[in-house]
C-alpha cells in the first residue's frame, strides 16, 4: 500500500485527477448522449498519458526538487522508487494510454494527448522553466488541453466550443501558478528557477496576475456568447469571477505569502465550480 502511494505521488495523481475532471467536462459538453464505454476508455487513456507526463516531470526535475522544501520528499529523492523503475513506469503508461485511445477512442485524441505530454514534460520542464519568467504563459497551453482532449474523444474533431474551454484554463493558469510562486519565491530563487516574482519582483507579478485574471473573466463569457451555457452558468460564474478579482486585488494591496496562498487555493476551487456550473447548465438546457 505504501509503494502504491509512492507511485501515485510520482505521477502527480492529484494533478492528473484535476486534468481528468476537465477532460470529462469536455466529453459531457460535446454531446447530449453519454456513451459510458467511450468515457471510461477516454478517461483511462488520457489519464495514463497525463500520469506519464507527471513522472517525466519528476525525473527531469530531480535537481531542483532537491533544493525546494515542498518537493524534497518526492519518491525519487527519498529513493523509495529508483530512476530505472520510474522510466519503465513512463513507458508502460505511454504504451497503455496510446493503445487504449487508438483502439477504443480515436487517433486524434491519442496524438493530442501525446503532444500535450511532450510539451509539458520536455519543452516546459526541460527548457521553458529554466530560461524565461514567461514559462507559465508559453507552456500553459499544454496544461489547458484536457477539455479539448475530452471533446475530441467524443466528436473526433476540434471545435470552437472546445477551444473556448481551453482558453479559460489557459488564462487561469498564470494567476494560479504565479500566486503559488509569490508564496514560494525564496524556494524558487534558491533553485535558480526564473519565476516571475524572482526576476521581476512581487509587485510586477501582482500586476500581471490582475491582467490575466481580467483576461480569464473575458474568456469565461465566451461560452455564454457561443450558447454553450445559459443563465445558471452566467450567474454562477459572475460570482466566482467577482470573488477571484477581489482576492487578486487584496493580493496586490498586501502581497504577502498568506494572501498568495489564499489566492492559489481559491483558484483551484474556482475552476472546479466553473466546470460544475457548465455541466449543470448544459444538462438543464438539453432537457428544456
Amino acid at each position: 500500500m505504501a509503494l502504491l502511494q509512492e507511485f501515485l505521488v510520482l505521477c502527480k495523481f492529484r494533478v492528473v485527477v484535476l486534468m481528468l475532471l476537465s477532460a470529462l467536462v469536455g466529453m459531457l459538453l460535446a454531446s447530449d448522449h453519454i456513451n459510458p464505454f467511450l468515457i471510461v476508455n477516454a478517461t483511462l487513456g488520457i489519464g495514463c498519458i497525463c500520469a506519464a507526463g507527471g513522472v517525466c516531470n519528476q525525473l527531469f526535475d530531480v535537481g531542483i526538487d532537491r533544493k525546494m522544501l515542498r518537493t524534497q520528499n518526492r519518491p525519487l529523492l527519498s529513493q523509495n522508487i529508483d530512476a530505472a523503475t520510474a522510466w519503465i513506469f513512463v513507458v508502460a503508461l505511454i504504451f497503455t494510454g496510446i493503445t487504449i485511445l487508438t483502439l477504443h477512442v480515436n487517433v486524434l485524441t491519442a496524438i493530442l494527448s501525446v503532444a500535450g505530454m511532450v510539451g509539458y514534460a520536455w519543452i516546459y520542464t526541460c527548457y521553458l522553466k529554466y530560461f524565461t519568467p514567461q514559462n507559465i504563459v508559453i507552456g500553459g497551453f499544454n496544461g489547458a488541453l484536457p477539455p479539448l482532449l475530452g471533446w475530441t474523444a467524443v466528436t473526433g474533431q476540434v471545435s470552437a466550443e472546445a477551444l473556448a474551454l481551453v482558453l479559460i484554463i489557459y488564462t487561469w493558469t498564470p494567476p494560479h501558478f504565479w500566486a503559488l510562486a509569490i508564496s514560494k519565491k525564496e524556494e524558487y530563487a534558491k533553485a535558480d528557477i526564473p519565476m516571475l516574482p524572482v526576476t521581476h519582483g512581487v509587485h510586477f507579478t501582482c500586476q500581471q496576475i490582475i491582467l490575466y485574471t481580467l483576461l480569464m473573466v473575458i474568456a469565461t463569457i465566451i461560452p455564454i456568447l457561443m450558447w454553450v451555457s445559459g443563465v445558471i452558468y452566467a450567474i454562477g460564474v459572475s460570482y466566482l469571477n467577482a470573488r477571484f478579482i477581489l482576492m487578486v486585488y487584496r493580493l496586490w494591496q498586501e502581497p504577502n505569502s498568506a494572501n498568495a496562498m489564499r489566492t492559489f487555493t481559491y483558484s483551484i476551487s474556482y475552476l472546479m465550480y466553473l466546470f460544475l456550473l457548465l455541466l449543470i447548465d448544459h444538462f438543464i438546457l438539453i432537457h428544456i
